[in-house]
């Protein structure tokens, strides 16, 4: 079973800056002239691989079900939904550590992760769901330590994250091979691997990010079975400026469809 993990369960608190409270959106779901174009749709329509879709809410999740039951439902009726309760006192790994546990559950032979905030091309999700191995990605974009998560290859080779939760400055503190922007979308095909990186989360860091569960994920898997791949087109949103641009890549890729 290919199972699929998109985590939407924070507050958007950078998109929603200086928005009325009674205004406040989640942000994978806001849309301006056409509730088709939502991050969130646009995220699910390469994901028609999978035999099982696992979002993972928090914030605004009443409002959450519901779009998904109007607008989505009929469309990618294997979307499974789960709350979030400590999508305000813990970190983004929290999310992950519920998704993984229902795709451990459900019997998934392959589980891919993306978070819900991101717009990528068609072809490189392909790529990286298609996949044999396990996978990690990057961009192409420069890295700004406010707004990158970073991807390194140490001295031994193995790949490691460094993240600044603050959005202040980043240190790498031992020497490295390669270094990249991280492309937040992640495959992972050794599923005894997965799960006991998620136990050993939930035991030991819970309160920790996404990265935790991966790079434990990393260190307990055979890095022969494991892959890098670059993103061709990649956008992180977070402002509604960032959404008009991705707005715009698809109206250009739907003009290109026509063509």
């Amino acid at each position: 079973m290919k199972s699929v993990i998109i985590t939407i369960a924070g507050v958007s608190s950078r998109f929603n800056m200086g928005i009325p409270e009674q205004e406040k959106v989640l942000k994978a779901i806001y849309w301006e002239d056409n509730p088709e174009d939502t991050l969130l749709r646009h995220l699910l329509m390469k994901c028609v691989f999978a035999d099982k879709i696992i979002l993972v809410g928090g914030y605004q999740f009443d409002k959450l079900r519901q779009f998904v039951d109007k607008n989505l439902r009929k469309e990618f009726p294997n979307i499974v939904l789960i709350k979030n309760e400590h999508y305000e006192d813990l970190a983004s790994g929290y999310s992950l550590y519920l998704g993984i546990r229902e795709a451990v559950k459900a019997g998934s032979s392959e589980v891919l992760f993306a978070e819900g905030d991101l717009d990528i091309d068609g072809e490189s999700f392909a790529s990286v769901s298609g996949s044999k191995k396990s996978v990690l990605t990057y961009t192409k974009e420069p890295i700004y330590a406010s707004r990158a998560v970073v991807l390194y290859q140490d001295q031994a080779g193995r790949y490691k994250y460094a993240f600044n939760c603050d959005h202040g400055m980043l240190t790498i503190n031992e020497p490295f091979l390669a270094v990249f922007n991280s492309g937040q979308v992640w495959k992972f095909m050794d599923i005894d691997a997965l799960k006991k990186a998620n136990d050993a989360f939930f035991l030991e860091e819970k309160g920790g990010t996404n990265l935790k569960i991966i790079q434990r994920y990393i260190e307990a898997a055979d890095p022969r079975e494991m892959e890098l791949l670059c993103l061709e087109r990649w956008t992180n949103c977070n402002t509604r400026d960032d959404y008009k641009t991705i707005r715009n890549y698809w109206r250009e890729e739907k003009l290109q469809r026509k063509e």
